[in-house]
């Protein structure tokens, strides 16, 4: 499975929502969610489901502290505010495993934009003032979480040599996120996506070369851990990339 979503064909989509007093936008990328007037019947239980959208919180505004029941990243592209004890800015890139309890998200005076990302299907933030309980009927469960320290989008035309940062700590699992920063023509292979449960590629900066097409900032792809290694290709004016991979699940 490879998907392919563009900002210019997923805008149309974009949406008003309003959670535990939080109000944003939200526009849909891939799968569906609970804003989604016409989702479909959600997958079976541990199946591979991509769902990932865009958040827009409204200046001040505060998402309570919550879970999923899903794994997910979450990338700030723009704004800033708080996640946690975190100050968050434009890029930051925080994970959590399944069950694990994180925020609160605090929107900054000009609000925070921030992608989620997940590899499974889930029905919705569950809120620590009420579900709190829940967890305790989680076999196994473990927290997780992890964010890394903010860095800024690299400025287009990018005509530095090309790099790798890696965003994460190294895990057996196969958790990783890894930034791509390419001249324009310029190449990367990511890694084997055999290796965890699924990959997102986000466009940060410059172009991603597909296909002909060059896609800008918040495109993003999917990679199923069945499909290859994907290579980046830089576009025209070179390319800034987030390659974020999911850890493999426990056996049992």
């Amino acid at each position: 499975m490879r998907l392919t979503a563009a900002p210019e064909t997923v805008l149309p989509g974009r949406r008003r929502g309003h959670s535990a007093g939080n109000d944003f936008w939200i526009t849909a990328y891939m799968g569906a969610n609970r804003y989604d007037p016409a989702a479909a019947p959600p997958p079976s239980d541990g199946a591979l489901y991509p769902m990932a959208f865009l958040v827009e919180q409204d200046p001040g505004c505060v998402a309570p502290a919550h879970f999923h029941q899903a794994d997910q990243f979450q990338v700030v592209v723009a704004g800033d505010g708080r996640l946690g004890t975190h100050d968050v800015a434009p890029v930051t890139v925080h994970f959590t495993g399944a069950w694990s309890p994180y925020g609160p998200l605090v929107a900054g005076n000009v609000g925070l934009h921030y992608f989620t990302l997940r590899n499974g299907w889930d029905p919705g933030a569950c809120y620590m003032s009420e579900d709190r309980a829940l967890l305790r009927t989680v076999p196994g469960r473990r927290h997780r979480e992890v964010t890394a320290t903010p860095f800024p989008v690299s400025p287009a035309p990018i005509d530095m040599a090309p790099s790798c940062i890696a965003c994460l700590p190294d895990s057996e699992d196969g958790l990783a996120a890894l930034r791509y920063v390419l001249p324009a023509g310029a190449n990367a292979t990511g890694p084997d996506p055999a290796r965890g449960r699924g990959q997102y590629w986000v466009v940060l900066g410059g172009s991603l070369l597909r296909e002909k097409t060059e896609l800008a900032p918040r495109a993003c792809l999917f990679l199923s851990p069945d499909e290859p290694a994907f290579t980046a290709i830089a576009g025209s004016r070179g390319l800034d990339v987030l390659a974020l991979q999911f850890p493999r699940r426990a056996a049992g």
